[in-house]
């Protein structure tokens, strides 16, 4: 069963809508298809367990969109690329503590058995990563490299490469700790029309999975919240917005 179909919509309210700070709701929306192969579940949407819907999927409103141009479909807003630095630790250290440097401040000792948890903790400790500014993920060390991407005020912007000591480490075969950068931020975003703002997706929609397109309906006029948006979105990141596109932000 496909879910394409005529689409028209009407809203006074903001209920469930807190990305929206318009006080007289929706304002002026166009109908749109989307590409449902370019939304990522537990991202974009949910698969409802709801027996009222059947097992029918559920998009989240307030999703940025960008408008495809080959096929003339709207999928997510391909903004730049946040930036991801792994942190490996080698020589299987049992014991002692290392550090990270991010941008001239240095971490307090991390163990060498860390989680990403702790991490996290030490990088947000630091008194220019703020909490959220990012998301850790990967370990427990030494076996296994923790992931850090950052977000927050780095969201989309690239970053200098942190830097590590392992002096604090001991135990194992010369313990060593390496910093790459898996992703680097503030790359171009995709050339297939994504990387332009078109506007957002103004409500919750639901469709059936298998299904590869629904209909919904686009705000590109208005004022929306960023920061409540269901996915990260910095508009100060926003390279280019599609002409007669008017969203203001605060």
């Amino acid at each position: 069963m496909n879910d394409f179909q005529p689409y028209s919509y009407t809203d006074s309210v903001t209920a469930d809508r807190p990305w929206l700070a318009s006080l007289v709701g929706v304002q002026d929306t166009n109908t749109i298809t989307l590409d449902l192969s370019k939304f990522v579940a537990g991202t974009h949407y949910t698969v409802s367990a709801n027996p009222m819907l059947q097992g029918r999927n559920v998009m989240r409103s307030g999703i940025p969109l960008g408008k495809v141009t080959a096929s003339g479909l709207y999928a997510p807003y391909a903004g730049p690329t946040s930036e991801i630095q792994t942190v490996t630790v080698t020589g299987t250290p049992t014991g002692g503590t290392y550090t990270l440097t991010f941008s001239g401040q240095t971490t307090a000792g991390i163990p060498y058995n860390a989680t990403a948890a702790q991490v996290k903790t030490a990088l947000e400790a630091l008194s220019n990563i703020n909490a959220g500014d990012v998301l850790v993920s990967g370990g427990p060390h030494p076996g296994t490299a923790i992931v850090v991407a950052f977000a927050g005020q780095y969201l989309g912007d690239d970053q200098a490469q942190m830097t590590a000591s392992a002096a604090g480490l001991t135990g194992g075969t010369t313990p060593a700790v390496t910093v790459t950068t898996t992703t680097a931020g503030g790359g171009a975003a995709p050339a297939d029309g994504t990387d332009i703002l078109a506007g957002f997706l103004v409500s919750e929609i639901s469709f059936n999975p298998g299904s590869t397109k629904a209909a919904g309906a686009l705000l590109w006029h208005g004022e929306i919240f960023a920061e409540q948006c269901p996915v990260p979105f910095d508009p100060t990141d926003v390279g280019a917005t599609a002409p007669g596109v008017n969203i203001h932000y605060r």
